[in-house]
């Protein structure tokens, strides 16, 4: 949906029970990844999670459950958005469950406490900003594409100097989609009229935009901090 014509967020009511509910959802796929995480890490499916194979599969399987869920919104029920959402938030749980032994525990927690304020922050300033920040949304996602074309070079150049580089430009880039992406969605929420069930449904929606700006960022941050064990 284009949102170059909307107008900066008023902070209704209406508004106001979108976030909510898009925050609510967020914060409930994050506890599961977490739950996921440590259960993995804790029991025998650390061994499934070192198979390189399985860990292929699951994250293919989390790309076409991110893109069933944004490309079907308007077929989908709310109960199989939701489903998909917490099977996304799982499967994710479980792929970054290598993350937990591949870095210092210290390490871990203190990108996840920088992630959650800067994440609090920058979203806090797409909600309440009268700025329209909609311009900005061709720039980030061709941003997005040269990160992941800078990403696959590494991978055969194996530079650390590059590969710092684009820790520095993940963490900026996603910090900027989180003001932005919060922004467009309490407009979209605000423009279009919704029953209950479209409600939830676009929470979810939502609240798919805003974890996968968190986790990108948890991920680039820890790169950037990482204390490798």
């Amino acid at each position: 949906m284009n949102t170059d014509n909307y107008y900066p967020m008023e902070g209704g009511l209406n508004i106001s029970s979108i976030m909510r509910q898009v925050y609510i959802w967020m914060v409930l796929g994050m506890l599961l990844s977490t739950v996921v995480a440590f259960l993995t890490v804790s029991t025998p499916l650390m061994d499934l999670a070192a198979n390189p194979i399985v860990m292929l599969i699951a994250v293919i399987v989390e790309f076409g459950v991110v893109l069933g869920i944004s490309a079907g919104f308007n077929r989908l029920s709310a109960g199989m958005a939701t489903l998909l959402f917490f099977v996304y938030a799982a499967l994710n749980g479980f792929t970054i469950s290598i993350v937990l032994l591949a870095f210092d525990i210290e390490t871990v927690f203190l990108a996840f406490a920088s992630t959650a304020a800067l994440f609090a922050a920058m979203s806090l300033i797409g909600y309440t900003t009268h700025v329209d920040l909609s311009k900005l949304g061709t720039y980030l996602m061709m941003a997005v594409i040269g990160l992941v074309i800078a990403m696959v070079v590494n991978i055969f150049v194996n530079s650390g100097m590059l590969d710092t580089i684009i820790s520095m430009a993940g963490v900026l880039i996603f910090t900027a989609l989180t003001a932005y992406d919060t922004q467009r969605i309490g407009r979209i929420g605000a423009q279009i009229s919704m029953n209950g069930d479209e409600d939830m449904k676009f929470g979810i929606f939502g609240a798919l935009q805003l974890y996968l700006d968190f986790i990108n960022m948890f991920l680039f941050l820890l790169r950037l901090l990482g204390r490798r064990r």
